[in-house]
């Protein structure tokens, strides 16, 4: 078990992927240097501030290129375009927010279905809720593996390569993020560690998201907030036998 300082470094800069928050690479456009572009819709929830750390902005850069004003009032639905400071945004960290990416390019990605008794059975097996991983999984790619983030988080449990090789550690072999199982392996897995370091459902929902260092450090951000009763709210819909949305 890596010491609790190593998980907060680990996690300091972990900003988790969601079908909340969909960005797109719209260009390198020319602009600030070092910078990239991406847009981004407002979702209910957000704030400016939230946002520039999310996709490892600068708040004032934000707020100039979208012609806020002194207020910086956004509102649900309104197109932002977020200069991403390239520098900041850790080479193999998370993605300048979480997501449903785009198409990972490998053929023949597993149904719905499959995805979900995977997850559900490798959930059981390491003593997570089934229910809670179901409901994170589905928030994060809709139960998808063909699933990227412009940063490189794949498939079902939308999974950074670092935090791969990680959770390789308590898996005894090297976790291969492409396939389903190993996917929701990792997954699961960090959910659990999550878990055993918040001790509180909602915390670990939330570092999952906004990562374990940030949430001690600052609290839940708004936009983790609204995360969290999503994944909560699906997870209550799937104990009851409905569908996931």
């Amino acid at each position: 078990m890596p010491a609790v300082a190593g998980l907060f470094a680990l996690f300091a800069g972990l900003l988790a992927t969601t079908v909340l928050a969909v960005p797109a690479a719209v260009a390198d456009e020319a602009g600030p240097s070092g910078r990239r572009i991406v847009e981004h819709r407002v979702r209910p929830g957000e704030t400016v501030t939230g946002l520039a750390v999310r996709y490892h902005a600068w708040t004032a850069e934000l707020v100039a290129r979208n012609h806020l004003g002194a207020g910086a009032a956004i509102r649900v639905g309104q197109r932002l375009e977020i200069p991403v400071v390239l520098a900041a945004v850790p080479h193999t960290g998370h993605h300048p927010g979480h997501h449903t990416g785009h198409r990972t390019g490998h053929s023949a990605a597993p149904a719905r279905p499959a995805v979900r008794r995977a997850v559900a059975r490798t959930a059981a097996r390491h003593g997570v809720d089934p229910q809670l991983a179901l409901a994170v999984a589905w928030q994060e790619s809709g139960w998808r593996m063909d699933r990227r983030s412009g940063a490189g988080a794949i498939g079902t449990m939308q999974v950074l390569p670092a935090t791969g090789r990680w959770m390789s550690q308590y898996a005894d072999h090297r976790l291969r993020l492409h396939r389903l199982a190993d996917n929701a392996t990792a997954g699961v897995r960090l959910l659990r560690v999550l878990d055993e370091q918040t001790r509180t459902r909602r915390r670990a929902v939330a570092a999952y998201y906004q990562g374990l260092g940030a949430v001690r450090q600052h609290g839940l951000y708004d936009e983790t907030r609204h995360y969290v009763d999503n994944v909560l709210a699906i997870r209550h819909r799937l104990e009851q036998g409905r569908p996931p949305a």
